[in-house]
């Protein structure tokens, strides 16, 4: 094996980081927690990582040990859940302390918020922009979509009613721009409207290229949740009710069938395989290609593969190439909507 593919899979088998190694694992709190010694001790850790911009970096235990490093060096995002969930746990200790340290990284990680959305309503991956993928409109990893959903939450719920009027309606009003470039966003075929990419150029809305394997496509993952935050609005305009059934068409027609994803143990690690099973639940590849509407596979050398087996073994196991990805959405959500919005 090259040096080069043993350290990639050196690299897949070390342990990352806890997904709950941030304030998202204390949101479950009651909320006589916050007020607790042990939430004032988390708060103030919390506050040592948010960047001077207003927002937190991704990937960063930010709940054990105070930041003490160049604070230079803090990129806040919205990727990877950064940002949001460090806001609802900064709102949290308003609600339960009225401490003024609070409030502080509250008003500033929230200005942060709605100064990184675009005019047209989008929002980057990165803020301050960084030029490059990082400035896409990016519904990723549900970046853009979990944004919306905390800029939704300021605009309406209690829990926030310690902010004015007017700034609220301000949170209100860029969810509503949001939720209007998501529609802008979707990619419209022979009239008829489809997914989404997972990153789309903030000029022209058209599916974008992100790093050198996720190429502009339609959308098998990232457009799950959009469309769940879309059936999700109360009293959706005709145009809404257009976008969810086209997509819900969309995800019907490009089920894979008969393909069951089955993990083996080799020599650099485990494998992952598509092995044929006519038993096998329906999957969703992450990428389609937006010419053909069949599913594809990519390495780090920008080329589709139409085949699992046609990559490498780091990128194999390393990306998230296939899954359930829309099965309770076509089961579930969309009956249930459909339901709801006669």
């Amino acid at each position: 094996m090259r040096p080069t593919l043993l350290l990639f899979a050196l690299l897949a088998m070390l342990p990352r980081l806890a997904a709950d190694d941030s304030a998202r694992r204390y949101l479950g709190k009651a909320d006589a927690w916050f007020a607790s010694a042990e939430a004032k001790k988390v708060a103030d850790i919390i506050l040592s990582y948010q960047a001077d911009a207003g927002g937190w970096p991704k990937n960063t235990d930010t709940i054990s040990q105070p930041y003490v490093g160049d604070r230079t060096k803090l990129q806040p995002t919205f990727d990877n859940k950064g940002t949001v969930d460090e806001l609802r746990f900064m709102a949290r200790m308003v609600n339960a302390t009225k401490a003024e340290a609070y409030r502080k990284s509250f008003d500033r990680g929230l200005a942060y918020v709605l100064k990184a959305q675009y005019a047209n309503g989008g929002w980057p991956q990165f803020f301050p922009l960084r030029k490059g993928y990082y400035d896409r409109i990016t519904f990723n990893d549900g970046a853009m979509v979990r944004v919306l959903e905390f800029v939704r939450e300021v605009g309406r719920d209690d829990r926030y009613a310690f902010l004015d009027d007017k700034n609220r309606a301000a949170y209100r009003q860029a969810f509503d721009r949001g939720i209007a470039c998501i529609l802008k966003c979707q990619i419209v075929v022979d009239g008829q409207p489809t997914v989404w990419c997972a990153q789309h150029d903030e000029r022209t809305f058209a599916p974008a290229k992100a790093r050198s394997y996720e190429l502009p496509s339609f959308s098998g993952s990232e457009s799950v949740g959009i469309l769940r935050l879309l059936m999700s609005l109360e009293n959706p305009s005709a145009e809404i009710r257009a976008s969810i059934e086209g997509a819900v068409a969309w995800f019907d027609a490009h089920r894979i069938k008969g393909q069951r994803l089955e993990t083996t143990q080799t020599l650099v690690g485990k494998d992952l395989l598509m092995v044929p099973d006519s038993k096998a639940p329906d999957l969703w590849a992450r990428f389609y290609d937006l010419k053909t509407g069949a599913p594809y596979v990519c390495d780090r050398d920008g080329i589709p593969k139409a085949k699992l087996a046609d990559i490498g073994h780091e990128r194999r196991n390393g990306y998230s190439w296939f899954g359930e990805y829309a099965r309770d959405l076509l089961a579930k959500d969309y009956p249930a909507w459909k339901k709801k919005a006669k």
